[in-house]
């Protein structure tokens, strides 16, 4: 079979190796889309703390599984299936307060152990979901990301009649606004970001409102409005948003930071006491697989909005490089690695 592998920080190459069989407990998968995330460039580029090389990247696939591993029934071959990368270890302090994703022996698929960037690939059973024939290929690869929405939307429980104010359209901006909107019906939601063109995207995913704050200021944008945002999510990662946003911020509003920026930023603890804000921080997913599988199942969300390109896994090079460089047109690209 062909992997795709990061040997070193800028070193791809399509490897053959040999076709895994599954462990006990195991499922084998044959891989037929994969999606690239800026994690799977990060691990290309070097820029992932947590990445170990060589690597099979790619933590965003769907397949059908064609072995089973011992204890694994039979029957399960053939299922149309999607991965949740996250493996734990279930008896740990986070595992035990509902919190997998931050394991204190967390493995992620693609990044710890190789991932889905494989024509086939083998993962724990119970990391394995069944895709209802309701939803397609395409929007079943689209499971993933949406996890990511999910995980934050459930910490902090939007409502109908909260202002959100999200930083950043690419694809984490974009599945929390379709969430906020298609889920949770949230009254007004506002998108800021520096390109037009990921603007636009968000006014298509439901976004009420959206402003460039490349042209303007968005604090006087919303003061003129007379907003204060009552939940803000900060998916655009840059270490001077959070400064920002508890400025922004109701009182008794909710901030979340979904990113994993290395560098300081610097705040001020009154303005936090102050209006008494809530900050989580989201990192991957918590058991919500089955979550966005309803979502999409009931047609709250539309992965369709998101995917603007589509590739032959041979191609990846070409793919990675389009997602890196046209943040005009390009929000999620697939690898297909099978009809």
């Amino acid at each position: 079979m062909e992997s795709i592998v990061i040997q070193q920080p800028n070193k791809l190459c399509i490897e053959q190796r040999p076709l895994p069989l599954p462990e006990p407990g195991d499922v084998r998968i044959k891989v037929k889309i994969a999606g690239i995330c800026g994690s799977d460039s990060h691990i290309y580029r070097g820029h992932n703390p947590f990445a170990q090389y060589p690597r099979v990247i790619g933590h965003e696939f769907y397949g059908i599984i064609d072995a089973v591993g011992e204890s694994v029934e039979n029957k399960r071959a053939g299922e149309r299936v999607v991965v949740d990368p996250v493996i734990s270890c279930g008896v740990c302090y986070p595992c035990t307060v509902g919190k997998p994703n931050v394991c204190t022996s967390l493995t992620v698929l693609g990044v710890h152990r190789d991932g889905g960037f494989s024509e086939y690939v083998t993962v724990p059973e119970s990391n394995v979901y069944c895709i209802p024939d309701s939803i397609s290929d395409r929007q079943a690869v689209m499971v993933e990301p949406f996890t990511i929405a999910a995980n934050v939307t459930g910490q902090v429980a939007p409502t109908e009649n909260d202002i959100a104010l999200i930083y950043g359209a690419g694809p984490m901006g974009l599945t929390t606004v379709q969430a906020l909107k298609g889920v949770y019906q949230v009254k007004t939601v506002i998108v800021v970001d520096r390109i037009d063109a990921r603007l636009a995207m968000a006014k298509a995913c439901g976004a009420d409102e959206t402003m460039n704050n490349a042209r303007r200021s968005l604090a006087e944008y919303l003061a003129q409005k007379g907003i204060r945002p009552t939940l803000i999510i900060d998916a655009a990662c840059h270490p001077t948003i959070l400064s920002e946003a508890i400025g922004l911020a109701s009182p008794a509003a909710r901030i979340v930071i979904m990113g994993f920026s290395s560098d300081p930023c610097q705040i001020i603890q009154q303005g936090i006491t102050g209006k008494e804000l809530t900050i989580f921080s989201s990192r991957l997913n918590a058991h919500k697989f089955p979550t966005v599988i309803e979502w999409m199942q009931n047609k709250l969300i539309d992965p369709d909005k998101l995917i603007t390109h589509q590739f032959d896994y041979r191609q990846v090079i070409d793919a990675i490089t389009l997602f890196e460089t046209d943040q005009q047109s390009c929000c999620k690209v697939l690898l297909t690695f099978s009809a």
